[in-house]
C-alpha cells in the first residue's frame, strides 16, 4: 500500500498554518528546489513538484477541508487504465476502480445517508475533472534594458534623464524619471528595479537597467576617475619655465611649468578629476605636456636656434638603449 503523502510536512508548516504562513512556505521551498537553480541536482526536480503539489492542495480551501478528512485519496484525480476502466488515482500511484470504490465507501458510510450521499460528499463531482492540476509557479518578470546616450558632462556631474519604458503599462506608454549619479563610465549599468515587464502568476516585475553611453569630449579624455588633456607649450616655456593657463572640468586654472620640462612629462592636479564610484574622493587630472616648435622659422629665430644648438654640447639620445655608442 502507498504511503500517505503528508502535504503539510513537505511544506514543513503545522496542519494549523494560516493561508499566509502556507503561501511563504511554498515560494522558499519553490525558490529553493527549482530546476533552473539545481542544475546538476536531480533530486531537486521530484520534490520541486512534491512542493507544487502540495500547494495546490492547502492553498484550496475545498481541497485542503477534504484532505483534512480523507487524506490524499480525496484529491486524485479520475483516468482510464489500460483495460478502459475508470479508476480514481492518487498518492504515488495507488488506484481503485469505479465501481469499488463506491461500494468501499458505502460500506464506511452504515445506514441512513447511503452509498451515493457518501460518494457526494467525499468526492464533490471529482469525476468532472480531467486531470491534476497543480498552482502554476510565480514567475519573476522578464528584466528590460535600455541604450542611454549621455554628455561628458552629463557622465561627470550627474543628470535627471526621462527614458521611456520599452513595454506599455496599462495599455499605455510610460517615461521613467532617473538619476544619474556622477562618474558614470561608459557601458555602466544603472539598474531601477521592479521597472521591467510584470511578473506572472503573482511574481514580482522584472528590473530596468540603463546602458550608458559616454560621448566623447573635444578634448578631455578619461581614463577611470582621471581627466587628460594635451595643453602645446612653446620651445621657449619648456626650456625657461612658464605659467600657463589650462582646462579644468571646474573651469580654467594655471598651472606653473618647471624649466626644462620635457615634451611629454604629466603635470597632476590632485582631485581634478571624475568622481570615482564608491570613492570619497575624485580622481586627479593630468596635464600633458606637448612641446610645439615654431613654424616656419623667421631667419633670427634660425640663427638663434643654431647660437643655441653650437653652446649645448649634450645628446639627448645618449641615454637610450638603441643609442650607437650604448653597451647591450
Amino acid at each position: 500500500m502507498a504511503k500517505r503523502k503528508d502535504y503539510y510536512g513537505i511544506l514543513g508548516v503545522d496542519r494549523s498554518a494560516s493561508a499566509e504562513q502556507i503561501k511563504r512556505a511554498y515560494r522558499k521551498l519553490a525558490k529553493e528546489y527549482h530546476p533552473d537553480r539545481n542544475p546538476d541536482d536531480p533530486s531537486a526536480e521530484q520534490k520541486f513538484k512534491e512542493v507544487q503539489q502540495a500547494y495546490s492542495i492547502l492553498s484550496d480551501p475545498q481541497k485542503r477541508a477534504e484532505y483534512d478528512r480523507f487524506g490524499d485519496a480525496a484529491v486524485g484525480q479520475w483516468r482510464t487504465d489500460p483495460r478502459g476502466q475508470r479508476v480514481y488515482q492518487w498518492g504515488s500511484g495507488s488506484a481503485i476502480d469505479m465501481g469499488d470504490l463506491e461500494d468501499l465507501l458505502s460500506a464506511f458510510g452504515g445506514g441512513g445517508g447511503g452509498r451515493a450521499s457518501i460518494f457526494d460528499q467525499f468526492f464533490r463531482a471529482r469525476r468532472a475533472e480531467p486531470e491534476w492540476e497543480t498552482a502554476p509557479s510565480p514567475e519573476k518578470g522578464a528584466d528590460e534594458e535600455h541604450r542611454l546616450s549621455l554628455s561628458f558632462e552629463q557622465a561627470v556631474h550627474g543628470a535627471v534623464v526621462t527614458v521611456p519604458l520599452g513595454s506599455k503599462r496599462q495599455g499605455r506608454s510610460q517615461n521613467l524619471e532617473v538619476k544619474i549619479p556622477p562618474g558614470v563610465e561608459d557601458g555602466q549599468k544603472i539598474r531601477v528595479p521592479g521597472k521591467g515587464r510584470p511578473g506572472r502568476n503573482g511574481g514580482p516585475p522584472g528590473d530596468f537597467y540603463l546602458i550608458c553611453s559616454i560621448q566623447p569630449h573635444p578634448y578631455f579624455t578619461r581614463h577611470g576617475a582621471d581627466i587628460y588633456v594635451d595643453v602645446p607649450v612653446s620651445v621657449a616655456e619648456a626650456a625657461l619655465g612658464a605659467r600657463i593657463d589650462v582646462p579644468t572640468l571646474d573651469g580654467h586654472a594655471t598651472v606653473t611649468l618647471p624649466p626644462g620640462t620635457p615634451g611629454g612629462s604629466k603635470l597632476r592636479l590632485r582631485r581634478g578629476g571624475l568622481p570615482a564610484q564608491g570613492r570619497a574622493e575624485r580622481g586627479d587630472q593630468y596635464v600633458v605636456v606637448n612641446i610645439v616648435p615654431p613654424r616656419p622659422l623667421t631667419a633670427e629665430q634660425r640663427r638663434l636656434f643654431e647660437q643655441l644648438h653650437d653652446s649645448d654640447p649634450s645628446d639627448p639620445r645618449s641615454k637610450c638603449a638603441w643609442y650607437k655608442g650604448s653597451t647591450p
